[in-house]
Formats: C-alpha cells, sequence, structure tokens
C-alpha cells in the first residue's frame, strides 16, 4: 500500500530481460534504507527488492506487469519515480494507492499556466474505469487531484514542486503513462455495475 507521495526520482541504470522476466537495476538515494523483499512503488508499479548493491537496487518485472504497464518502455538513463510501502501510523498525504496499475493512458495536451501546468490524459474507459471532478488518479505513482473529468479524459494541475521532483518534467504529448483509479471509486463502479 502507497500514498502516492513520490520520495525519490531513481535512475535505471540496468536493464536485463531473461525469459518474459525483465530485470531493472535502479540508483536512487533510498537504496541504502532498502531490503531484500521490500515493496517499492516505481512510477505507480509494486515491484519487490531482489538485489541490493551500494546505491543500486534490483527488482523483477513479470510478463503481466510488462503487458499492461509502461515498464518495458524504459531505457537506462531514465527517471522513475520512487516511493516505498507506507507504514501504519504515518499521515496519509495522497491517498490509498495499491501500486496495481489498471491500464496505461496517453499524455494529450501540456500547458503551462503562470507557474503551474495543466496536463491532459486520454484512456481506454472500456476497461470500466473512471474519474470525478475533485477525485483522485494516480499518474506515474503521482497522487494527483483530477481537475477536469471527461468520458476518456483527465486533467491534473502539476506544482513546481511536483513537476521538479518527478518524471513529469519528461512527459511530452504523445507519451505513455501509468494509470491507477482510485481504488473506493473502482469498488462503487463496480457495485453499482452489479445492481444494474
Amino acid at each position: 500500500m502507497f500514498t502516492g507521495i513520490i520520495e525519490d526520482l531513481g535512475v535505471v541504470t540496468n536493464l536485463k530481460r531473461e525469459h518474459d522476466n525483465l530485470h531493472l537495476t535502479i540508483q536512487s538515494q533510498i537504496t541504502s534504507e532498502l531490503k531484500i523483499d521490500q515493496s517499492v512503488s516505481h512510477n505507480g508499479i509494486c515491484l519487490t527488492v531482489v538485489h541490493i548493491s551500494e546505491q543500486q537496487y534490483t527488482v523483477t518485472a513479470i510478463k503481466e506487469t510488462i503487458d499492461k504497464t509502461n515498464i518495458g518502455d524504459l531505457q537506462i538513463g531514465d527517471d522513475v519515480n520512487l516511493e516505498r510501502a507506507m507504514k501504519l501510523g504515518d499521515r496519509l498525504d495522497g491517498h490509498i494507492v495499491q501500486g496495481h496499475v489498471d491500464q496505461t493512458g496517453i499524455c494529450e495536451d501540456i500547458k503551462e499556466e503562470n507557474g503551474s501546468w495543466l496536463f491532459t490524459f486520454s484512456y481506454d474507459d472500456s476497461l470500466g474505469n473512471v474519474t470525478i471532478e475533485k477525485g483522485s488518479a494516480t499518474v506515474n505513482g503521482v497522487s494527483l487531484t483530477v481537475v477536469n473529468s471527461g468520458k476518456k479524459t483527465f486533467s491534473v494541475a502539476i506544482i513546481p514542486y511536483t513537476y521538479e521532483h518527478t518524471n513529469f518534467k519528461h512527459l511530452k504529448i504523445g507519451s505513455k503513462i501509468n494509470l491507477e483509479f482510485d481504488v473506493l471509486g473502482k469498488y462503487i463502479q463496480k457495485l453499482y455495475e452489479a445492481r444494474l
């Protein structure tokens, strides 16, 4: 379980394919605080630490994760939004994030707005995921508030701190992003569908 508040911007230092798996090695300032078997969110994807060496650690993504997220698009040198699992008793500064990506989306528009940025994303709504204005959504692991909600699109406002301390600064129109929709909203949507 995560909060969507990014702790560090890690850098991909190695990628290794082994059968259907992808092993990623990440350099990060939080490496010294990690341990084997710990869960870490990588652009919103919950992955398990399998190896640690000095300031680098390795995680493994299986085929299903590669197929359903943008992790297979990562290249050496790319920045990755990182967050360790939340501790019980800590403040929940973002929202409840599972680290289970629901689907990918596409960055459709980026507007600079006098010191902040408005990002618009599209997604395939046939999978039953929805957003609501002032609700929560997770983009590449970042907990955000939806400011505009459409049938297949939504927008989020990004403040300078978030822009500088996450990989939002690298997004371009056409970038593929990981989306996790609000878990409460997903349950409500399922209950609603079941009653119809």
